[in-house]
């Protein structure tokens, strides 16, 4: 085959949505909030 002619292929479909990806990313997060706040009430007491 020629490599000088255009192959017309067809584009690979679009990916489906991952909704449970999401869920899971935005429950990390907020994990990692209340360790984050966990270490720092930790490290540094406030007095109360």
């Amino acid at each position: 085959m020629n490599d000088n002619v255009i192959q017309f292929r067809r584009p690979k479909p679009p990916r489906p949505p991952r909704p449970g990806l999401r869920k899971l990313a935005i429950a990390a997060a907020i994990l990692a909030l209340f360790v984050a706040a966990w270490g720092y009430f930790t490290l540094f007491r406030t007095p109360i």
